[in-house]
């Protein structure tokens, strides 16, 4: 089952959006929210209201368990531009363009099946690969010898 929020345009540019909503992409709900809880990022805000809005409704609509829930997909796309413009000298103007963001969050219930896997490997062959990798890298370098020798002048 899965269960849909979207926030339309959010005043906060898509670019600084998508930092936050890497964050949570895959992860439990539990784990999202005290992620987003400790972000400080604007975004990380918007995400987190709109992450414990998908978790009511999954709750309220179609009666889902909260710790069986996880973040499977979410966007930030585009949205409009406002389009403003910034007076210079001489009569002229540059243009300013301030960003929106379309959010889709995607909550997915977990099955009740998961699978560990556990690389098995043998300690001999480790240290034998690792004691060939140290042999070829150390290498001897002569240091420079220091000739000079400084005299201090006292100047009054």
């Amino acid at each position: 089952m899965e269960v849909t929020a979207r926030l339309s345009n959010l005043r906060i540019a898509p670019r600084k959006t998508r930092l936050a909503a890497d964050l949570i992409r895959g992860k439990d709900v539990l784990k999202a929210q005290a992620i987003l809880s400790f972000t400080v990022s604007k975004p990380g805000k918007a995400i987190l209201k709109l992450l414990n809005s998908a978790v009511a409704s999954a709750k309220h609509n179609h009666q889902l368990d909260e710790k069986k829930l996880f973040v499977s997909k979410i966007t930030v796309d585009e949205g409009p531009k406002l389009k403003r413009w910034h007076p210079m000298s001489r009569g002229r103007a540059y243009p300013i363009m301030k960003r929106t963001s379309h959010i889709v969050l995607v909550l997915s219930e977990k099955n009740g099946i998961e699978k560990t896997t556990v690389k098995q490997e043998n300690n001999n062959s480790i240290s034998k690969s690792e004691t060939k990798n140290k042999k070829e890298k150390t290498k001897k370098v002569s240091k420079p010898k220091k000739n000079k020798k400084i005299k201090n002048k006292n100047v009054a």
